[in-house]
């Protein structure tokens, strides 16, 4: 696998690489970048987490070295392996049995999180650290999912090129996972509604789109839908600006 395979898999067409319920790029820099892809799914978090267990049923054989998804496997304890066997025959005729890490676990919270660590496909051969942070959480009708790739580092690719190619590629990996589980589902009526209810009223003379994007410029960009909010409270993510307090002193 190499960055031609993955400009490729960028450019397949729609049908068959039909987008997750929301992606984006949510930062870059020429240290990294930051992209988010989010779904929901008809499955219950311990069925996703079970899946999540079997990359060889989701993840995309057109991101693999040995070209055969059967390869992969992952050991989900922190420490673990997400590797892949490289099946082949040596020059002598014999038959070798190779293997390529593709990431190991950082942390493991059954039905909850999954982060691993490693640099997909061609980033491997790169000074880079990449961050991939599963989270799952109950809702109503299955589990909402949202995938978080951070890549930072030196590489020789550009930010601005590899980008747009890393985020398409994590992208068809949660459209795998997905997939797997049933399909993604569509936002639901009641989903809907409750984004609109919460929206604040126009006042008299004034147009709702105005105030709607006069909403938007208060709040930062995450690229994020409004159903996968709580995803953002992730409790292993520390806040940079948050100070320790002093130690009451005695009395």
């Amino acid at each position: 696998m190499n960055l031609k395979t993955l400009l490729l898999a960028a450019t397949l067409p729609a049908a068959l690489c039909a987008a997750p319920a929301n992606a984006k790029i949510i930062d870059q820099s020429e240290a990294g970048f930051t992209v988010a892809h989010t779904a929901q799914v008809a499955a219950t978090p311990e069925d996703v987490w079970k899946m999540l267990k079997m990359p060889q049923k989701w993840w995309s054989k057109e991101h693999s070295w040995s070209g055969d998804a059967a390869n992969f496997w992952l050991d989900s304890q922190a420490g673990g392996c997400f590797c892949e066997k490289l099946p082949g025959t040596g020059p002598d005729g014999t038959t070798g049995q190779g293997s390529v890490q593709h990431a190991r676990i950082l942390f493991a919270k059954p039905k909850e999180l999954l982060r691993l660590s490693g640099a997909f496909g061609p980033l491997q051969g790169e000074a880079l650290t990449g961050t991939l942070t599963i989270q799952i959480k109950e809702t109503p009708t299955g589990a909402a999912l949202r995938f978080d790739y951070v890549v930072g580092g030196y590489m020789r690719f550009k930010p601005a090129e590899i980008a747009p190619v890393v985020d398409k590629v994590i992208g068809e990996q949660l459209i795998g996972l997905a997939r797997a589980l049933g399909g993604s589902l569509p936002p639901t009526r009641d989903e809907k509604a409750a984004t609109e209810e919460a929206g604040e009223k126009p006042a008299k003379g004034e147009k709702a789109t105005d105030k709607a994007e006069a909403k938007d410029a208060e709040k930062p960009d995450t690229g994020l839908d409004d159903a996968m909010a709580d995803l953002l409270a992730d409790p292993a993510k520390p806040d940079p600006k948050a100070k320790d307090e002093p130690e009451p002193e005695p009395d």
